[in-house]
């Protein structure tokens, strides 16, 4: 199953969405629907616009429309405007655009495709291969990414179990392993990589692939034969895996003379991605 929030791709453009479990419907960031639309390089000033249009019309989309936290293109959570997939379908309504019966279609394709996943996990994990591949993704670097996102799903469960609730814990344990292997906090090696709102194993090489899933499958097995229990002691469990990764990565990089972390990534190229390889 996808987290609550991911990105979709609508001709190779992102959509950030949330899966509401509780209503069990998708919503979808106006903005970016109408940047897709439209073609404009100010969206949000056209939505301004529309929105005001929509409440003189007295349309009961304008109540609608809900605010929810999504990552910005500065990598932070802020609050943006979203709708669910009725109300998306009556803003399209009013947007003159070509894309907009493509993309009625292709809100068609991402509900079924959700119904699918509830009854077959398995639907999700091939989506998320077509998704790669087509982000140009080579087969061996999309199978690494995968076999480390179900050992990354396997440690999150035994995080839950054992008492990790909230996700700031999660995403605090996160950042002890892998400061731990990789010398650098999350949000470090993103600035590394010159990412912004960019998910960071997306952009990992095949290298840092294995050692991240080698750090996280250190500390699953490690926390099991402590059986370690809440924040204090998981995350002594993550500095000891983060440990073995961090021991395997200096071996192999005094052999082979050779970083393990890079700035490599999937960036479109720019002089300013390049200076950063």
């Amino acid at each position: 199953m996808e987290n609550s929030d991911s990105i979709k791709l609508f001709e190779s453009k992102k959509v950030r969405t949330h899966w509401d479990e509780v209503q069990e419907k998708w919503y979808f960031s106006v903005i970016d629907v109408i940047e897709i639309l439209t073609g404009s390089s100010v969206p949000k000033r056209y939505w301004s616009d529309l929105k005001k249009k929509l409440k003189l019309e007295g349309s009961e989309v304008y109540e609608k429309i809900v605010r929810l936290k999504m990552i910005a293109d500065d990598g932070k959570k802020r609050e943006t405007d979203v709708s669910d997939t009725q109300q998306l379908l009556r803003i399209i309504q009013s947007i003159p655009s070509p894309k907009a019966e493509p993309f009625k279609q292709w809100l068609a394709k991402v509900g079924y495709e959700r119904m699918k996943e509830i009854a077959d996990p398995e639907q999700s994990i091939e989506r998320a291969r077509e998704n790669w591949q087509k982000l140009g993704r080579s087969e061996k670097w999309i199978q690494q990414r995968m076999t480390g996102q179900e050992t990354r799903n396997k440690l999150t469960d035994y995080w839950k179990e054992s008492g990790v609730e909230k996700q700031d814990e999660f995403a605090m344990l996160t950042n002890i392993i892998h400061q731990e292997w990789t010398g650098l906090k999350v949000k470090d090696h993103k600035n590394l990589k010159g990412l912004k709102s960019q998910n960071l194993r997306d952009h990992m090489t095949e290298a840092e692939l294995i050692f991240t899933a080698l750090a996280e499958l250190s500390t699953r097995q490690i926390a099991e034969t402590d059986e370690a229990k809440g924040l204090i002691e998981n995350a002594k469990a993550g500095k000891k895996g983060g440990k073995i990764a961090k021991d395997a990565r200096l071996a192999l990089e005094q052999k082979t003379g050779k970083k393990v972390v890079t700035g490599e990534n999937f960036l479109p190229p720019s002089k300013e991605n390049k200076q950063l390889k």
